[in-house]
C-alpha cells in the first residue's frame, strides 16, 4: 500500500540534492512510524456471539466515538471483489474450504488500520480474537488491545434472535440445529480468549439482554474510561 503526504508550494528555492531527499521521504514512510501510531491507538477487541448484538453496537460507537470498525471478514470480501493478486489467492483457499493463513489475515488488519492512523480515533476489531493464539499474534504484529468488550447475551436470546433473522435472511445457517452448533463452538474457542484478558483486566463484561439504547449506554461507560 502507498502513502504519498501532501506538499504545499513554500516559495524557496531550495537545491536538487535536498529536493531529492524530501520526496523520497514523503514517497517512502518509515515502517517504524507507522507501527508506533499504532502502538499509540486505542484497539478495542469486540467479541460476541452470533446474535449478540455486536455488530449494532459497532455501528453505534463509530457514529459516537469516531472509531474506525474492521471486521476481518469484511477485508477479506473486499481484497477478493478487487480482482488482486492476493484477493484471487484468498478466493482459492476459501472456495477449496480452507482457512486463510493468520499472516494474511494480519496483515490486511495492519494495512487497514495503518491507512486511518493519522485521523481515526481508535480501531474496533470485530469478532476478534477467536482464539488465544489469534490474539497473540496481533499483538506480536500490530499491537495490544486497550480494551475487550465481552457483547454478553444469553444462549436462548441468541437463539431467538437468529431464528428471527432466519424469517427474513434466508440464511441457511439460520435455523435452531445450525444455530445451536454454532454457539457451542464460539463458547468453547471464546472462552480461554475471555480469560487471557481478564488476567489482564481489560474485559468490560457487556450484558447485551436489553434495548440497543441500554446495552449502549453500558458500552460508552466502558469507552469513556478510556479517555
Amino acid at each position: 500500500m502507498n502513502f504519498r503526504a501532501s506538499s504545499s508550494d513554500n516559495n524557496i528555492r531550495v537545491e536538487p540534492r535536498e529536493v531529492e531527499f524530501q520526496e523520497q521521504k514523503e514517497i517512502t514512510p518509515d515502517p517504524k512510524e507507522m507501527s508506533d501510531k499504532l502502538k499509540n491507538s486505542k484497539i478495542i477487541f469486540v467479541v460476541g456471539g452470533p446474535g449478540s448484538g455486536k455488530g449494532t453496537q459497532c455501528e453505534k460507537i463509530v457514529h459516537q466515538y469516531g472509531y474506525t470498525h474492521l471486521s476481518t471478514g469484511d477485508l477479506l470480501r473486499a481484497e477478493v471483489s478487487s480482482g488482486s493478486d492476493r484477493g484471487k489467492t484468498l478466493s482459492a483457499i476459501m472456495e477449496k474450504g480452507e482457512l486463510v493463513p493468520l499472516d494474511t489475515v494480519l496483515d490486511m488488519l495492519k494495512e487497514a488500520m495503518i491507512a486511518k492512523a493519522s485521523t481515526s480515533k481508535g480501531f474496533l476489531i470485530d469478532g476478534y480474537p477467536r482464539e488465544v493464539k489469534q490474539g497473540e499474534e496481533f499483538e506480536k504484529k500490530i499491537g495490544p488491545p486497550s480494551l475487550l468488550l465481552y457483547i454478553d447475551a444469553g444462549s436462548e436470546t441468541m437463539v431467538k434472535r437468529l431464528l428471527k433473522r432466519g424469517e427474513t435472511s434466508g440464511r441457511a445457517d439460520d435455523n435452531e440445529t445450525t444455530i445451536k452448533k454454532r454457539l457451542e463452538t464460539y463458547y468453547k474457542a471464546t472462552e480461554p480468549v475471555i480469560a487471557m484478558y481478564e488476567g489482564r483486566g481489560i474485559v468490560r463484561k457487556i450484558h447485551a439482554e436489553g434495548s440497543v439504547d441500554d446495552v449502549f449506554k453500558q458500552v460508552s461507560t466502558a469507552l469513556d474510561a478510556l479517555k
